[in-house]
């Protein structure tokens, strides 16, 4: 184990409850709302739905360490898409702040992944040959 992987586990977890937690609320919120709010801002309606289904079980796999890179390149661009078209106007404090921490992190991990107590590893690839 090096630090590297462990704070790599760590923000992928937290990144991970963190999305999943936010899907779930546009859910138990009622999606309709959601989507009616999404079509009051000039974004297609229908987008609420991808959006909460990516959160959800994009939050999901980051916690279970499935398409750690995949998942978090989508969370990257959920929130430059939330910072660009919502937040921006309201300023860093109190605006968008927390945002870009999100995005940060979501970027660190579309770059290097986190295979520490993920399903990833446990996937077979073509740079990591299988043992007979």
């Amino acid at each position: 184990m090096n630090k590297h992987e462990i704070g790599a586990l760590i923000l992928r977890v937290v990144l991970g409850i963190t999305f999943f937690i936010h899907g779930l609320d546009k859910l138990q919120g009622g999606i309709e709302n959601t989507a009616g709010w999404f079509a009051s801002i000039g974004l297609p309606g229908i987008l609420a739905y991808v959006v909460a289904g990516i959160e959800l079980l994009g939050g999901v796999a980051l916690i279970i360490g499935l398409g750690t890179k995949f998942v978090s390149a989508l969370f990257a661009l959920i929130m430059l898409g939330a910072i660009v078209k919502v937040k921006i106007g309201a300023g860093f404090m109190g605006g968008y702040e927390l945002d870009v921490v999100l995005l940060a992190i979501a970027v660190f991990l579309s770059l290097t992944g986190s295979s520490m107590f993920s399903l990833d590893s446990k996937i077979p690839t073509k740079e990591t040959p299988t043992q007979i």
